[in-house]
């Protein structure tokens, strides 16, 4: 029995791999029919076939690990896209986080603080997570103490507008916090 394809319509392949087998391809004794348009129950694969070519639409096997295999009768075409659409909106719906670095030095002066506080506000309020280092060089690495109340001060100053993670730790030759943005209302 040949895969019934609407005549017009390429059938879609997903660079050679299909995620479902179709008509033919399903290859077992019997399958449980679920659906619309079809009275729901195991069939011998043979007989849902024929009810499938009837219908001039497509056996799908929709759960193969299911013992036996769910299958249903629809257009395989209109099942794809409506699938992809499907992942399509999801995928739209995820939010991507990004993250920023604001870098400090142990001996940052107030005005720079607040220069790079006021940044960091403007990546809360976008929905940014803010990733604040302090870079040690040389024999700064003495000052850790510094560091970290400059940390803890910078994690203080954008309270109302995200939460610190976690505390300052010490990675190599830098001290990192990460803030990120509270949840909108």
């Amino acid at each position: 029995m040949a895969k019934l394809v609407k005549p017009g319509f390429k059938k879609p392949e997903d660079n050679g791999k299909l995620d479902f087998r179709i008509n033919d391809e399903i290859r077992v004794p019997q399958v449980r029919l679920v659906g619309e348009n079809v009275e729901e129950g195991i069939y011998p694969t043979s007989q849902a076939l024929r009810m499938a070519e009837e219908m001039t639409l497509d056996l799908v096997e929709i759960a193969a690990t299911a013992t036996p295999p769910v299958c249903r009768i629809i257009d395989y075409n209109k099942f794809l896209y409506e699938k992809k659409r499907k992942e399509k909106e999801i995928k739209a719906k995820t939010q991507k986080t990004v993250v920023k670095d604001i870098r400090f030095t142990p001996n940052t002066d107030d005005h720079d603080f607040e220069f790079k506080a006021k940044h960091a506000e403007r990546f809360l309020k976008e929905g940014d997570k803010v990733k604040a280092y302090v870079q040690f060089r040389g024999r700064a690495i003495l000052f850790k103490e510094r560091g970290e109340l400059l940390l803890l001060k910078f994690a203080q100053r954008l309270e109302e507008f995200g939460t610190l993670e976690n505390l300052p730790k010490l990675e190599g030759k830098s001290m990192i916090i990460f803030i990120s943005p509270k949840k909108k209302k």
